[in-house]
């Protein structure tokens, strides 16, 4: 608790003694709403005292500090691990703690909030007034979005020291950047899956930028999964904000809802919410289940270029689905995103993307490479592994825009995996 390190990392996240923000009391309320607890706090918590950053349920009156020591908070930092007693009462590791009265804490879910190089800087908690269990769904919901609040403070501080460092920004750009990518996709049963992300062309600029290109593929409930592919207008910070924001949104809320037009209108919402920018965004999201044949899935989008589906023998199709893009500028309308069902068998692909590919262009702006010459392209590759193929579509763009990049590119390709 007394670590000089982590003590350093607790001042520099520079959250001790502010006021609460909405983007972490945000994330505080979906808390609430998927475990239906009646308290939600984040913490920052140095030698002595446990500051609230937030406390959702609790009388401003109350304060927003207890000491480190009659809080659960302390034991996250010892551990650096969750803990969840659904009995606080009588769970030997908190029952003598004085929050545990003064709260009237009945249940309690912790994890460790980290900075950007693991030191515990505190806790994102839900409280219950009753003794009551956590399911492995809302566990996995808290994890996700405490992660959220993680990143949020690496997010902070990587923008600091950009502000304090210009030699050092396109260095940051680009690891930000990668902070908004997951290091490497899970691997779903039965598929061969590959992504990629190509920067564009920034040859005589000032610096790299963040963009909003991204992309995701995740477990959800059960057997299903979720691919994702977005597109943040922009570039630049306002751009990693919104990238931020929707990814974290969708994991959490692609757990919580079969539907994914469902997924996209609770997007929509927490965009408005937040305001981290007045950005739009497009998104494709892929929901499926593996099966003995294949995979069979939903498909849906918020404005998004339609993905393509490259079969076996060659074949290519495009995969539409009605649904407007997304923006904190726009109402929030009743069903304005429509899902359309898809089969993949063995040898099949879906293909997801951002428009950096089909619009790719000399320098001289000459004709864009376009939907067309990307759909034969992808025909060419049947026979090929998911990373293969990506490979070859990334050449022959580069090839007809001789090798200039307009713009930033995302793509992911999900191959059912051919029968031997």
């Amino acid at each position: 608790m007394f670590d000089p390190a982590r003590l350093a990392a607790v001042a520099q996240s520079g959250l001790l003694d502010t006021a609460p923000e909405g983007t972490f009391d945000d994330l505080a309320q979906l808390a609430l709403a998927i475990t239906g607890a009646q308290k939600a706090f984040f913490t920052i918590a140095d030698g002595r005292r446990s500051f609230w950053k937030t406390a959702l349920g609790m009388d401003p009156a109350a304060g927003r500090e207890n000491d480190i020591r009659d809080s659960p908070c302390h034991i996250l930092i010892g551990t650096g691990r969750e803990l969840i007693a659904e009995d606080a009462v009588r769970d030997p590791r908190i029952k003598d703690l004085a929050a545990i009265d003064a709260l009237g804490i009945g249940a309690w879910a912790g994890y460790p909030v980290v900075s950007p190089d693991g030191h515990v800087l505190g806790g994102f908690c839900v409280v219950d007034q009753a003794a009551r269990p956590f399911t492995p769904a809302q566990a996995e919901a808290l994890r996700t979005l405490t992660r959220s609040v993680s990143s949020e403070i690496a997010l902070r501080q990587a923008l600091r020291e950009a502000r304090a460092s210009e030699e050092a920004s396109t260095a940051l750009a680009r690891t930000l950047q990668d902070s908004l990518l997951p290091p490497r996709l899970s691997k779903a049963p039965g598929l061969d899956v590959a992504a990629v992300h190509l920067p564009a062309d920034t040859t005589g600029a000032a610096g790299a930028e963040v963009v909003g290109d991204f992309y995701d593929l995740f477990r959800t409930r059960g057997k299903s999964w979720c691919a994702v592919m977005g597109d943040v207008c922009g570039k630049g910070i306002d751009a990693a904000k919104v990238t931020a924001l929707a990814r974290y949104t969708v994991r959490a809320e692609a757990t919580q809802h079969i539907s994914m037009a469902t997924v996209l209108h609770r997007l929509h919402e927490a965009m408005i919410d937040q305001q981290v920018s007045d950005r739009f965004l497009t998104a494709a999201l892929a929901v499926f289940r593996p099966d003995a044949d294949g995979l069979r899935g939903r498909y849906a989008s918020a404005g998004h270029p339609p993905a393509l589906i490259r079969r076996a023998d060659g074949t290519v199709e495009e995969l539409h689905a009605d649904g407007m893009l997304l923006s904190p500028l726009l109402p929030v309308l009743h069903n304005p995103h429509r899902e359309t069902p898809f089969r993949l068998e063995a040898g099949d692909a879906l293909l997801l993307y951002t428009d950096g590919i089909t619009e790719a262009r000399t320098r001289d702006k000459g004709p864009l490479f376009g939907g067309d010459r990307l759909a034969a392209a992808l025909a060419a590759t049947h026979g090929h592994t998911a990373a293969e193929t990506l490979h070859q579509l990334w050449q022959e763009a580069s090839k007809h825009s001789g090798g200039y990049a307009v713009d930033d590119t995302a793509l992911m390709l999900l191959r059912v995996t051919p029968r031997t």
